[in-house]
């Protein structure tokens, strides 16, 4: 009986543990979608609310009022779709071309690539903003999502996936039948890439909606922002409407929720499969 009973308490054990923990994470989730559903002078009493209010309208009224709220939605899906179909386009062919193709200088240039990955992030600000306002970018969504468009994470994501998922016997009978580089990659390699891919294009869209530094960098008309940057200007040191803060954060959030609970499966065996592979 001993034995049957101490495996059974330590998996009860185990799972209050987990539960907790998910409680833990996801009390502010909760929190922030009732607060956006009430006034700003309900949110601060004590105790909190809990549950939601009858302010939601209310709260979106003031968003809108203060801010071209859904032109700031609009933007931050343009730009994290663009930067999710760059990234695609170009970390599919960098990963491909450094894990089936054969050239002079390609490990160099790989570990040159990963190389960047330890720059930190904070660096690469002073140069982007130079080369932007070189470029006459500023203001300009273009500056969003071109210059990450190519990131050493797709690159060497593909390419791990890339060199277990691609035979090299198949890539070489589809030269030894005519088919040109192309016509390989685009026949071939980008089916069986798909995994990768789909883990790619959520991460990249993930971290393209929720992107602060890089539009506070570069862009200059409240009209322009995108969505993070449009609600931290509803801050203010002595009157900010929390409540219309919270609802448009809870707007925000929404989408992703969703994208995450449709593809989390997805998502996690694209990042294992190059390991388990």
């Amino acid at each position: 009986m001993k034995r049957a009973t101490t495996p059974s308490l330590a998996t009860g054990a185990a799972y209050a543990v987990v539960g907790a923990g998910a409680l833990l994470m996801l009390a502010p989730f909760w929190f922030m979608f009732v607060f956006g559903t009430h006034p700003r002078g309900e949110i601060f009493r004590l105790p909190p609310p809990a549950f939601f209010g009858s302010a939601l309208l209310e709260n979106l009224g003031i968003l809108t009022a203060k801010l071209p709220f859904w032109h700031n939605v609009g933007w931050s899906l343009y730009v994290a779709l663009m930067s999710t179909g760059l990234t695609l386009l170009f970390c599919s062919m960098g990963g491909y071309a450094f894990a089936r193709l054969e050239f002079r200088g390609k490990n160099a240039l790989f570990g040159f690539v990963m190389g960047t990955m330890l720059l930190p992030t904070f660096m690469n600000m002073i140069p982007t903003f130079m080369v932007m306002d070189a470029l006459g970018w500023i203001d300009q969504h273009r500056a969003l999502y071109i210059p990450g468009a190519a990131s050493a994470f797709g690159i060497f994501l593909v390419r791990q996936y890339a060199g277990s998922a691609i035979p090299k016997e198949l890539v070489e009978a589809a030269r030894m039948d005519g088919c040109s580089e192309w016509g390989i990659y685009w026949r071939i390699a980008l089916p069986l890439l798909r995994p990768a891919l789909g883990t790619l294009g959520l991460v990249t869209f993930i971290g393209s909606w929720n992107n602060f530094m890089a539009p506070l960098v570069v862009m200059r008309s409240t009209a322009h922002y995108t969505l993070p940057l449009a609600l931290r200007t509803l801050q203010a040191p002595s009157s900010t409407e929390w409540g219309a803060l919270m609802a448009g954060s809870a707007i925000a959030t929404l989408p992703l929720i969703v994208l995450f609970a449709i593809s989390s499966r997805q998502l996690i065996a694209g990042l294992t499969a190059g390991a388990v592979k």
